[in-house]
This record gives structure tokens, C-alpha cells and sequence, in this order.
């Protein structure tokens, strides 16, 4: 098992290495090959030539680019400086240091811990409710294969998979602030060791937008997985021995069914944890999502760049905890 890990590890080293690598890549190389000055998307195509200069040795691009990396990875481990375009001007940046953010004269690692808890909050409520209710609602469809109920779920599914979350988003808002049912506030978020209520308040509705997706999807996923294990021969026999029905469900079937909705659950949280853009947007929530969505409308490329490296980190570590759960689910998983 330690093997195991010390090599996932490894490939986990490597995997944002190569991610840091192709990022960068995107924002440094690919402007120097085509020519394109990424400096006038800072202060525009009318600037000066002085101002354009000021801002290129601001963020370095006057170095070559293999410099440019590794300072980058370097403000990683043990920070930099940026210099704020005058003779003697410096902006610190402390480790770790994902690059400097001119627009909000700001760290970019500070901006996005500052976004974090936020999208925290939303995923780890949405993944609640969507486990809670895709899961269940699975498991009774693929136990009652062909009934009314089995049906209305899988229209239900098929409903939540087909809608856009802007549009579930814009709905809930309709109905519970502005419309017929204005039992909630206008969403405004507020952090949870401020006021818990209000936190809660403001997290609802984008917890039910974004849950209705996903529970959609593991409702579908968990019947079919649930249909093929009951089809088993060790299902078969068991029944046939005369073991409860609970315990055949609960203990063989469900636990071997569960195991690609793990795969996917680590997945979608990973990727969810790296900012959920248009559940952020649609409900105003600064979280990592929402400040990317900012960052390409600014043209603000070393926040752009640093949320797509914390996003791999999350898929990445998310991946391994998966694998490191096979084991606990299902006994027949070894890991070596």
C-alpha cells in the first residue's frame, strides 16, 4: 500500500508538471511563436510604446521564456517580486506564488484562497444533495425495473441531464426570490463562521441548481450499474442461499455498483473544486469559478493560469483518493 502510494505520488508529480508545463506554454510560448504581444492585452492597443515596455518588464515577458518558467515555478516554491513598472517599485508576491495580478494589484494566490472556501461550500453542499438523491433514487429505480416509479425517475434524469444549470439557476431565482414563492433573500453570500443562517441562505439555491445535474446523472449511472450487478452469479447464488434481501442489496450488490460512481464522484469534485463557472456566475458567487470568468473577460492571464493549475491539483489528488477507496469498497479491489 505505501508502494502504491509513493508511486501515485510520483505520477502526480509528474502529471502537474506536465500541466504547469502546457499552461504556461499557452500563455508564454504560443504568443512568442505567433508574435502577438501579450502585453497590449494589459493596457490596451493604443498604449504608448513606454507603457507597453513598463508592463512587459513587469511581468518578465522581456526574458526568454524558458526564464520566464522557471521563475514561475521558482515564486512556486519560494516566491518573487514583480515590479510595478517604475525605477525602483516592487510588488511582493510570497510563496506560493502563482503570478501577480495587475488588475486587482493583488497575488493571485490570495485571490483564489480568498475564492476557495466559497466554491467549497458550494460543492461539498451540492455533492450532498446530489449523492443523497441520485444515489437513492438509482438503487429504488433498478429494484423496481418497469414500474411507474422506475419510469417518472428516468424522465426526471433525463430532464435534470438535458436542462442547462443557468437555466435551473435563473428558475430558482424566479420562484423563491423575485417570484411567486420569495421565501429566500436576494443570494448574497456570507461566510459560514460569520453568520451560519445567512450562509445558509445564500448557498441553497445554488446547492439545488447544481445537484439537480449531477443527480440526474448518478440516478442513470446507479440503475444501470445496479441492473448489471443483480444480473450477477454471485447475486443469484446468494439469494439462492437464502440471504436477506437487505444484505444482498446493501453488502454485494450496491458495494460492487458503487465502485465507477466513485471513479466519476472524484472526477466531478476534483473539476467542481477547480471553480463550477456557470453556477458561480448565474447566482453571483465569488468563488473560483466566478473570478475566472472575470479573468478572461479582463484578460487577466495570471489568474486564468493559476486557477487551471489549481484545478489539475484537485482532479489529480481527487484521482488518487479514488483509487485509494476501490480497496475499501470493494474487497475484491487489490492495490499494489
Amino acid at each position: 500500500m505505501v508502494r502504491y502510494i509513493i508511486r501515485r505520488l510520483l505520477g502526480a508529480i509528474a502529471v502537474l508538471f506536465a500541466v504547469s508545463v502546457i499552461t504556461f506554454g499557452l500563455f508564454a510560448i504560443v504568443p512568442a511563436v505567433t508574435g502577438a504581444d501579450p502585453s497590449y492585452l494589459y493596457v490596451g492597443k493604443t498604449a504608448s510604446p513606454a507603457q507597453v515596455e513598463a508592463i512587459r518588464h513587469s511581468f518578465g515577458l522581456d526574458k526568454p521564456v524558458t526564464v520566464q518558467y522557471l521563475e514561475f515555478v521558482k515564486g512556486i516554491v519560494v516566491g518573487r517580486e514583480f515590479s510595478d513598472g517604475t525605477a525602483t517599485g516592487t510588488r511582493p508576491c510570497p510563496a506560493p506564488c502563482f503570478g501577480y495580478s495587475f488588475r486587482y494589484s493583488s497575488p493571485v494566490w490570495d485571490l483564489m484562497m480568498t475564492a476557495l472556501p466559497i466554491t467549497a461550500s458550494l460543492c461539498v453542499g451540492a455533492a450532498i444533495l446530489w449523492l443523497l438523491f441520485g444515489l437513492s433514487a438509482g438503487v429504488l429505480s433498478a429494484l423496481r425495473r418497469g414500474t411507474f416509479f422506475d419510469r417518472l425517475v428516468m424522465v426526471i434524469a433525463l430532464a435534470g441531464v438535458s436542462i442547462p444549470v443557468f437555466f435551473t439557476a435563473v428558475l430558482l431565482l424566479y420562484v423563491f426570490v423575485y417570484g411567486p414563492i420569495p421565501i429566500l433573500p436576494t443570494v448574497s453570500y456570507t461566510p459560514l463562521t460569520t453568520d451560519p443562517v445567512a450562509w445558509f441562505q445564500a448557498m441553497i439555491l445554488p446547492w439545488i441548481a447544481l445537484a439537480f445535474l449531477y443527480a440526474a446523472l448518478y440516478a442513470r449511472l446507479t440503475r444501470a450499474n445496479m441492473l448489471d450487478t443483480l444480473g450477477e452469479d454471485y447475486i443469484r447464488t446468494a439469494t439462492a442461499k437464502g440471504l436477506d434481501r437487505r444484505h444482498v442489496i446493501g453488502k454485494h450488490a450496491l458495494r460492487s455498483a458503487l465502485t465507477p460512481i466513485v471513479t466519476i464522484f472524484g472526477l466531478d469534485v476534483g473539476a467542481l473544486l477547480g471553480g463550477a463557472v456557470l453556477t458561480e456566475t448565474a447566482f453571483s458567487l465569488p468563488g473560483l469559478g466566478f473570478i475566472s470568468y472575470q479573468a478572461i473577460s479582463k484578460s487577466d492571464l495570471p489568474v486564468i493560469m493559476g486557477v487551471t493549475i489549481l484545478a489539475a491539483v484537485f482532479i489529480v489528488f481527487a484521482n488518487i483518493i479514488v483509487d485509494l477507496l476501490y480497496a475499501v469498497i470493494d474487497p475484491r479491489v487489490r492495490l499494489h
